[in-house]
This record gives C-alpha cells, structure tokens and sequence, in this order.
C-alpha cells in the first residue's frame, strides 16, 4: 500500500492506498515540537484502529510546507517503515510545468494540487484552497502551473479583524440574515464572510481573465479544498467542484508518475 502526506501549516493529512483507492484517511493537528516517534505513536494507532500497520506500506511520499517537520518525517519513515519517503518539490519530474519566475518558490501543497486538479477535471483550471491562507492557482489547459495568487484566509481576517479593534471581538462565523448587518455581530459577520466571498470571486475573475488562450472563461474549472471549503463554497456560484482529498490524490498521481517513469509531453 502506499502512503501519502500532506503536511500543512495546520493540519497533517494521512491517506492509505491500495492502488488507486483510497482505503483511510486520517487528519492530526500540526505540532512543530512533536518529534519523529510522538508522530509515529500516533500514526500507528490510527493504522491499528484501521486493521493496519507499518509493514503493510510499501512506499511513502509526502509534500511539506513546514520545513521543520521535513526531516522529522524522513525519520519517522526511515526508522519505522525502513525505507526512504519521497518528497515532493519542485526538482521532480513529475509532468508539470513551473511557468513562473522562481521555481523553487513554489510549494510542494501547490504542486500536487495542480498535478490532481489537472488530471481529475481537465484544464484550464483555478485550485482555490481555503485554509490558513487563500491559494489561488492557475493551471493552463496543457497542465502547466501558470502562477496564482495568495491572500489571508478567512481565519486570519477574522481574528486580526477582533485582535486590532478594541470594541470588536469574536463572532460566530456564521453568515447573518444579510449583507446589511442590525447590530455588530452582524456587521462583523457580514464583512468577514461576505467580504472573504467578495475577495474570492474578484481574484477568480481576474485569474480567469489572464489565463492564456482561453475564450469563453467559463469553461475554467473551479476546483476547491481546504478545511473551509465546504463553508464557502455554497457562498460562491463560481466553484464547480470540491475535493477535500485533493492534496493526497496529487500525491498519488505523483507516485504513480514516478514509478512509471512519467515523460513530460514534447513541447
């Protein structure tokens, strides 16, 4: 079976494999103190919950955009699977294009959501992911990851909205009865949310528009995930799609390119 991971600023998602099907999947928190055996104590549980264990794993890849925990998670395979994990980056071949200025800049999350929102929908296509920031990226009808764009996430406009604002604080982050707010909590909640939407449907329309060779925009896919997608995508006509297993499906299709021995197409 192979095993992916995903590991982000605030969630760590694990998904097992057998073949194309995803067999489990567990999400944990994101600790940067935790060492290779704290992640390894849990990661086995949820395993053994599951009928499972480390020997039943004959790969591992993962994508990191916490660097810190890059190496606690090599250790963590080479110690209790005894092999090596494949990390994504940007150095890999994996059939996608980086048609921006510094390669290297882009995160490994990014990349394989472009490689599984390609070749799950098709192309052109707009990955928005709604977690701790807002991730919008632009991936061209060939497959190419064309650049995007990177905003505050809803989270992170909130509690910046309560912190900074002496008279303010937290709301429920529910929408009101309507954009035009009664009393404060409503207020609030209608420029966090209803702001946030407005954010997102500016940048899909800006991004849709710049999208090389592309003559009726609405043939762009929408494509989004994250821990609030399912919160804001009733919200926003414009996202056709929702795909919450994303991220590890990219890995996947990373792992299956990999083994193949994937040949970027001719240009």
């Amino acid at each position: 079976m192979l095993l992916a991971i995903d590991i982000s600023n605030t969630n760590i998602k694990f998904g097992l494999y057998n073949s194309e099907a995803l067999k489990h999947h567990w999400t944990i928190s994101t600790v940067r103190q935790r060492t290779a055996d704290e992640y390894a104590m849990l990661l086995g549980t949820l395993m053994h919950h599951s009928g499972h264990a480390f020997g039943d794993v004959h790969a591992v890849i993962f994508s990191c955009v916490v660097p810190p925990l890059t190496p606690v998670f090599q250790e963590l395979v080479q110690r209790y699977f005894h092999q090596e994990a494949i990390i994504v980056d940007h150095t890999l071949d994996l059939g996608l294009h980086l048609l921006v200025d510094n390669p290297w800049e882009v995160g490994s999350d990014r990349i394989v959501t472009a490689i599984a929102a390609h070749e799950l929908y098709g192309g052109p296509a707009i990955v928005i992911s709604f977690s701790t920031a807002a991730t919008f990226d632009v991936i061209s009808a060939q497959g190419d990851f064309l650049g995007g764009a990177i905003a505050p996430g809803l989270m992170i406009s909130a509690e910046a909205l309560s912190s900074a604002a002496a008279r303010l604080f937290r709301v429920e982050l529910t929408p009101p009865r309507s954009a035009l707010g009664k009393n404060t909590t409503e207020n609030m909640q209608s420029g966090i949310i209803y702001g946030h939407v407005g954010l997102v449907q500016g940048l899909i329309r800006r991004l849709r528009a710049e999208i090389p060779e592309v003559r009726d925009q609405d043939e762009v896919k929408i494509i989004a995930h994250g821990g609030l997608a399912n919160f804001m995508a009733p919200l926003i006509p414009e996202i056709q799609y929702v795909n919450q297993f994303l991220p590890l499906e990219g890995l996947r299709i990373a792992y299956e390119r990999l083994r193949n021995g994937y040949r970027q197409r001719e240009r």
